[in-house]
């Protein structure tokens, strides 16, 4: 279990990276960093996601 932690924050790691791009591409396209935000959005939802579903199967398994 201690795997899916590391791979919840690569979702982090995506949120960045999509932000930074956005940034990046502003000035030259607008509807790009847009869709960069938007990509920064849902990888930040599925960290908090994964986060959660991880902790219920953890609980879940301490209660075995």
């Amino acid at each position: 279990m201690k795997y899916y932690k590391y791979f919840e924050f690569a979702y982090i790691a995506f949120a960045a990276f999509f932000i930074i791009e956005s940034i990046r591409t502003w000035q030259e396209n607008e509807s790009r960093a847009y869709l960069y935000l938007f990509f920064a959005v849902i990888a930040i939802f599925m960290f908090f996601f994964k986060r959660k579903f991880r902790k219920k199967i953890e609980d879940k398994n301490k209660n075995k």
